[in-house]
Order: structure tokens, then C-alpha cells, then sequence
């Protein structure tokens, strides 16, 4: 057997007057079983840590690692570290020879890099007490054996993907110091002119993508990222000859226990996408220690399950980090997906602000920052010896006090920039004016197979004569927008459940079969995976389409439509968002779905900053508003009605966009009855349509009379159009798809009352969903999702003086 790879901790720690022993996993490789050999040359101490290493039969004591301080420092040889390249990423002999050595001078450049790391973040630390920095900050040190791996391995060009603690992952990549710590002090100088801050560093330039603050959402993105860069190489095989860029996405140990880390490492594997991760393992989930929570550390064992190789490296050991770094990342240049997991430990607590009162963290950070700086163990070493240290410490301390100095001057930014951020592109834009890629046509043809190709144009044709004849449903109508779309810009790109089949309602019908599975990706089930994927890509120049079984089902990517509206303002507007959202939702009365099908999603969403959202009940709306969507640069999510996706059909103008922050007047009050004060302004969307139209009829029977408004858009709500019917009737009914709380209609009614009091004869009347649950069985359903019948009464309470 060869047990050249293994290595053994065993911890034994006295309790309470009695010998408690505790034995770590075997580290790290255990890919044999324990030889009798071996077994005889276990030893257990009743006092300290002893490392066994079976390679050289010899026991190294370290200090004491008790109890409350959790973890020892491991020992892992290169010799262990190349044996686990060669079996597991199948490096041959010759291969692993080139990283053997490392030359002084890019041990120096690495050390430089890790006292960079640490004096700019001691730097940090002492503005944040100083009052300089404010709000949240996560600092690094401690763990500067990464960066100094990034600057090592990393190009320009490679795609750097990080979480919230990623000062030292930006100076890694080439961010500017001073950009960087002028973006803590909230200045105008800053990587994203201050609106993002520590947990949110972005660098265009640099493809440094990330500072994202919730823990695990940029796995996903990462992806997107990863298959941006294929996506690339498919679109330009010319231009991208000899393209070695990766992706590149930092986690820690302990967040890396979500489920997105399982979904992204399947969506690695199965696309073979060059995506590196790196998993910073310092044994704290925040502040917790991980295996209190977390049945198995080892994170980088987590690929085995889908092919994809795993390594874990001593992060205390500079030179051993280094040649392990550039064999994993070499290995997915050139053959995919990878895990390098790093073990170290952090000085710090989680933040600044964090009391550290979790289970032997205080303990455990006293000694660890004696027996396991990485800088210091550097140093120690005889390779050190040879380096000028001294100058690149000098050169360090001044490039941070430079840093500080430029933060200090710099002018913060003005207020209005605030406003400006919101949308890459104005409501109010044409995008009937945005013209096709000059190079469309000629991508198209060499990406596209023939047949394929004439395939879908015969679809398309048909289609487009049912948009002429009138009998268009909305489902073929938002297929035929995004066909039109997809073909003619390449970089429009689809995800969907159930692609290849159509999906429920055949949104992304032919999608996959004509452009292929880089471009059309059919998705495991989870929305804020696929989601994710789409905003990775739209930050790398692509126009990404997800449609949505069900709307309702997004519930599960709220992080991530959060993330994509925020995402243009956080990086100070350096990263467009180009992702539209399509999907079938609402509540119709009498549908049948129960609660979780019958949510008002379209209201969960609307406090999302950065986000446009529109409605559309008839097909040419439907049609129109998918365009300009998918033109637009920032984020759109289309909400359809469920129930009429396959019922309402028409006549839609093909090649036509429509604008996205308008309101539709349906039917407009004749002037006898506004002039009799029996004319109401109905504000409704989705089913609600549907359901004024029903009753219409009847309402002018009775002797009134309503201007129909579609809220077509949501956000940015058209109150022009809303205060030129309430200048007319004087009256306003709103039929609300969503709940009495936190409804559109609250939203809608309050702007109202802000803006339009003077106008109004009554109080606003909402006809809004109950806030109980949706209920399956009719007699209980119709208490709570208002129709056609509740407005007829509520148009006639208005007309009548009886609000």
C-alpha cells in the first residue's frame, strides 16, 4: 500500500483530572486502509499534539492544541501534496517536476504580497476604530497565504469571483490599493465611486466580480462567469484561440455546507467549465467552529460525488501553498473544474463588531497567531534568509500609508449619483432604436446548424402568421419574442426547468434544439441556481432570458433578484445586468392551485431596487414588452397570467417593441358619464384584466362608466397616465392581484393619496386579495381573491357616495 499520502493527527487533551483522547480525521488522503506496520507505530500522548508522518516515521510535537482551541496546524508534505496531484487531478511525474521549485524571486513577490495583505488590513482595522470606515467590515489576516497564491497564479483576464471578507483577494488580483481603501472611506475615488463599500468591491478592469454579502450567492455567479468564458469561445473561435481563462470563486469551509455549493460543483462537472474554487478553511463558520455544525470539513472530498478533484493544502506553509496553487489552477486551464482547499486561520473575529464569544474562539485565536502566521513561518524558513524582507516590507508600509493618504483626500460622492445608478438604461427608452450586433448574422450562421436554422425559421413564420391573423396566444407570443430575439443577437442567452420540452407553456420552444445547450441550458430545479448562473453571465456580456415555470417557484431565488437589481449601483454602474425574467404567476379566481401556487410574487419583488417590472394580459403586450426587455441593460422580470397564458389570443405588430414604464388605457369613460360623476379609474393587471372586461358590460348598463388602465409596469409605475384618468373621474378603484399588506395596490393607493389627493372625490378603493392564505376549494377561495363581481360593486359604491 502507499501511505506515502497519509498523514495521522492525534490530539490527546486532559479533562477534569481524566485522559480525554480525541483523534482527527485522517488526513488528508485516506485512499488505503492502515498497513499492521503503520498501526504499530501509532502513538498516543497523553498531553499535546503529535503528528505522525508515516513518509518519514518520525513524531513532530507542537505546541498544545487543547480543547478550547480546536484545530492543530497540519503537516503536509509536498511529497504527500504531489501524490495526491498525480492519483486524484492525474498529474504524470514529469508534469508535477515543473512545480517543485520555486524561484527566490517569486517567493519574494509572494511575501511582499502577504505583508501587503496584512498592513493594508491592519490599516483597515485601525481606520474602523477611527470612525473612518463604517457599516460592516471583515478582514483577512491570517490568511494571506491566499492572496498570495491569487497574485501568483491569476491573470488579468481570469474572472475572480469573491464574498464579503475580499480586500486582500482584490489587492491579489491588481485592484488599485487606493481604489480599494478609498471605497472603505466611502469616496468618490473608490473601486465603485463608494456605494458599495468593504463587502462589495468590484474592478471591471481587472475581472475582479465580487465582494457579494450573502454567504454562498456567488457560487452561482461564478458559474455564469465560467460559462461566459465558453460562451465566448463558442461565439469566436478565431478570436479566442488559445484561451486559458478561468473562473475563479472563494468560500469559506463553513459556507461552502450550503446547497449551492452542491449545485455549482454539478454544474461544473457537467459542463466541464473552468471554475476554480477556492475554500478558505479556517475552521470558523463566522465564528463558529465548523464542525459543530458541519458533519465532514473536508470540503474539498465534496467533488468526489461529481468527478470533479479536490486538494487540501496547508495555508501556513507559503511554498507548499504555491506549488499546489499553480498545479490546480494549471490543471483547470487546461482540463476543468477543480477544489483547493486551504487551511489556515483567522486572527480576527468575524468582524470588528463581533463580541467572539463562540466556544474557544478567543483561545484559539491567541494561539494560532503564535505557532501559525504565515508570515512569521516564512521567515523561519531558509529560503527567507536569502530574500530582502526588510525592502519589501519598507515598500509595503508605504504603498499602504499612500493608500490612506489618497482615501483621506478623496471627495465622497455627490448625492444625486445615487438616483443615477438606479437604471443603466432610462424607462422612458425606444428600444425599436437599439440596434442588432453588426456581426449577428455571421455568428449566427457559423454557430447554428443548417438545418436547424431553417427549422426555426419555419417556426417562427408560422408564428408569425397567427401574430397577423390575430389568433397569437400570450405563451406563443413571449416564444416568438424571444426566438426573434435570440436570433438576432447571439449573446441572448436562455435557462429554463424543462427546456428541451417547452417548458408549461413553450416560452423556450426550440430554443436548445437551434442554439445548443451553451446557449439554451436546461436547469436542475432550483431558480436561484439558474438565476444565479444568468446574472454570472450578464456581468460578462451576455443577455440572459430565465423563464419561470412558475413565478411563484422564484421564492426560491429571491437572494439573487435581489443581487441583480442591486448590481449596477453597487459597482458604482461599472456591471450592466442584462437579465430579463419571464414566467406565468398570479392569482386568477377560481384556479385551484392552493397558497403556493397562488402567491402574489409580483409584490414580493417590487421593493427590489434596481428592478423593472411589468405585467402583460394579451399577447401583443406580452410580445412587445419581452423585447424590449431583453434590449434593455438592466433587470426586467416579466410577470404573465397564469390562467390566460393559453386562452387570450390576438393580433400582435411583429417586430414591434413596446415601452416598459407605461400603463395601457383599455377603455376609456365616455364623456356623458364623467360628466354625470359616474366615472371611475380602474387600475388593474394579470387576471384582473381579464375579469374588468367581464363586467364591463354590465357597469354601463348600470349607468357607469370606467377608464380601464393595464399597469403594465409596475416599476417604474407611469403616474402620468394614472393622474390624466383621475383628472377625469375624480374616482379610483384599484383590482389588486396581491395581498391587503404589502400589496401593489397599498403601494399604488399610497402614491395616490401623495400625489393626486386633490383630485380625488373618494378614498382610493382597493379590491385586494385577502391576506389569508390562498384556499383550494372554491366557497373559501372567493373570500378571498377578488374578481369581476367585487369591482361591478365597487365601481357602483363610488359612483353612489357609498365608500
Amino acid at each position: 500500500t502507499h501511505l506515502g499520502f497519509m498523514q495521522l493527527f492525534v490530539c490527546a487533551t486532559a479533562v477534569c483530572g481524566a485522559a480525554a483522547l480525541s483523534v482527527a480525521r485522517p488526513v488528508f488522503y485516506p485512499s488505503r486502509q492502515l498497513g499492521a506496520t503503520a498501526r504499530s507505530q501509532l502513538r498516543m500522548g497523553t498531553t499535546g499534539t503529535e503528528t505522525i508522518d508515516f513518509t518519514l516515521g518520525s513524531v513532530r510535537p507542537q505546541r498544545d492544541v487543547t480543547d478550547e482551541q480546536m484545530r492543530p496546524r497540519p503537516t503536509i508534505a509536498w511529497e504527500n501534496l504531489r501524490a495526491r496531484l498525480e492519483l486524484e487531478f492525474k498529474f504524470s511525474e514529469e508534469e508535477l517536476n515543473q512545480y517543485d521549485t520555486i524561484s527566490p524571486e517569486d517567493l519574494l513577490k509572494a511575501y511582499e504580497m502577504m505583508q501587503l495583505c496584512r498592513q493594508f488590513e491592519n490599516a483597515c482595522n485601525q481606520a474602523y476604530m477611527q470612525g473612518h470606515i463604517r457599516g460592516f467590515m471583515h478582514l483577512d489576516n491570517g490568511q494571506e497565504a491566499i492572496p498570495a497564491i491569487v497574485a501568483d497564479t491569476l491573470k488579468a483576464g481570469d474572472k475572480k469571483i469573491s464574498y464579503y471578507r475580499e480586500h486582500t483577494h482584490a489587492l491579489a488580483s491588481g485592484v488599485s490599493g487606493d481604489a480599494v481603501m478609498a471605497e472603505l472611506f466611502a469616496k468618490d475615488t473608490g473601486t465603485c465611486r463608494g456605494t458599495g463599500g468593504s463587502m462589495h468591491i468590484y474592478d471591471k478592469e481587472t475581472n475582479f466580480q465580487g465582494g457579494w454579502a450573502l454567504v454562498c450567492e456567488q457560487l452561482p455567479y461564478a458559474a455564469g462567469a465560467a460559462r461566459s468564458i465558453l460562451l465566448d469561445r463558442h461565439l469566436d473561435p478565431e478570436a479566442t484561440k488559445g484561451d486559458d481563462r478561468i473562473a475563479v470563486v472563494f468560500v469559506g469551509e463553513g459556507g461552502a455546507q450550503n446547497g449551492r455549493m452542491a449545485e455549482t460543483l454539478n454544474a461544473a462537472a457537467k459542463e466541464n467549465l473552468p471554475l476554480l474554487f477556492i475554500v478558505i478553511d479556517n475552521g470558523r463558520a463566522i465564528n463558529t467552529f465548523t464542525p459543530d455544525v458541519a458533519t465532514n470539513s473536508n470540503v474539498f472530498e465534496q467533488g468526489l460525488h461529481y468527478g470533479v478533484p479536490g486538494i487540501k493544502v496547508d495555508g501556513t506553509d507559503l511554498a507548499d501553498a504555491m506549488r499546489t496553487g499553480r498545479a490546480v489552477v494549471d490543471y483547470v486551464r487546461h482540463k476543468g473544474p477543480a477544489i483547493l482547499q486551504v487551511h489556515t486561520y483567522r486572527f480576527q473575529g468575524h468582524s470588528p463588531a463581533d463580541p467572539e464569544h463562540e466556544r474557544g474562539r478567543k483561545a484559539e485565536k491567541m494561539w494560532a497567531r503564535q505557532e501559525c502566521d504565515p508570515i512569521k513561518l516564512f521567515e523561519a524558513t531558509p529560503a527567507a534568509q536569502a530574500l530582502d524582507l526588510d525592502s519589501a516590507i519598507k515598500a509595503v508600509k508605504a504603498s499602504v500609508k499612500k493608500s490612506l493618504d489618497f482615501a483621506k483626500a478623496s471627495a465622497p460622492p455627490p448625492r444625486e449619483l445615487a438616483k443615477e445608478l438606479e437604471f443603466p438604461d432610462a424607462p422612458a427608452t425606444d428600444y425599436n432604436a437599439r440596434p442588432a450586433p453588426t456581426d449577428a448574422d455571421a455568428i449566427t450562421a457559423q454557430t447554428v446548424d443548417a438545418a436547424a436554422m431553417a427549422a426555426l425559421d419555419a417556426h417562427i413564420s408560422s408564428l408569425q402568421s397567427l401574430a397577423k391573423e390575430g389568433s397569437i396566444s400570450i405563451a406563443d407570443a413571449v416564444n416568438l419574442a424571444v426566438l426573434e430575439e435570440m436570433r438576432r443577437d447571439p449573446t441572448t442567452v436562455m435557462h429554463a426547468e424543462d427546456l428541451q420540452a417547452g417548458s408549461s407553456y413553450n416560452i423556450p420552444k426550440l430554443t436548445q434544439q437551434t442554439f445548443g445547450t451553451l446557449r439554451a441550458a436546461d436547469e436542475i430545479i432550483d431558480e436561484g441556481h439558474f438565476i444565479g448562473k444568468a446574472l454570472g453571465e450578464g456581468m460578462n456580456g451576455y443577455r440572459p432570458i430565465v423563464e419561470l415555470m412558475n413565478t411563484n417557484f422564484g421564492i426560491y431565488g429571491m437572494a439573487e433578484i435581489s443581487s441583480a437589481g442591486n448590481t449596477y449601483a453597487t459597482t458604482g454602474g461599472q456591471f450592466e445586468m442584462p437579465m430579463t425574467i419571464i414566467g406565468a404567476g398570479g392569482t386568477a379566481p377560481n384556479q385551484a392551485l392552493g397558497a403556493e401556487h397562488s402567491q402574489p410574487f409580483h409584490a414580493y419583488v417590487m421593493g427590489i431596487p434596481g428592478l423593472k417590472i411589468g405585467t402583460a394580459a394579451s399577447p401583443d403586450a406580452a410580445y412587445g414588452i419581452t423585447k424590449s426587455m431583453i434590449r434593455d441593460n438592466g433587470p426586467c422580470f416579466l410577470f404573465l397570467p397564469v390562467k390566460m397564458m393559453k386562452e387570450a389570443k390576438g393580433a400582435v405588430p411583429v417586430g414591434q417593441c413596446l415601452p416598459i414604464n407605461r400603463c395601457a388605457l383599455l377603455h376609456k369613460a365616455s364623456d356623458a358619464s364623467v360628466s354625470a360623476r359616474k366615472a371611475v379609474t380602474v387600475l388593474t393587471y394579470l387576471h384582473g384584466v381579464k375579469e374588468a372586461h367581464s363586467v364591463l358590460e354590465e357597469i354601463q348598463t348600470e349607468g357607469m362608466d370606467i377608464d380601464l388602465v393595464e399597469l403594465r409596469s409596475l416599476k417604474p409605475l407611469d403616474m402620468d397616465t394614472i393622474r390624466a384618468s383621475i383628472e377625469r373621474t375624480n374616482k379610483v378603484a384599484i383590482l389588486d392581484e396581491s395581498t391587503n399588506s404589502g400589496g401593489v395596490g397599498a403601494t399604488v393607493s399610497a402614491l395616490i393619496s401623495e400625489q393626486c389627493f386633490d383630485l380625488l372625490d373618494a378614498p382610493v378603493k382597493r379590491l385586494c386579495m385577502d391576506d389569508a392564505p390562498v384556499p383550494y376549494a372554491s366557497s373559501m377561495e372567493q373570500a378571498v381573491v377578488k374578481r369581476g363581481t367585487d369591482l361591478l360593486q365597487g365601481v357602483y359604491d363610488l359612483t353612489h357616495k357609498k365608500c
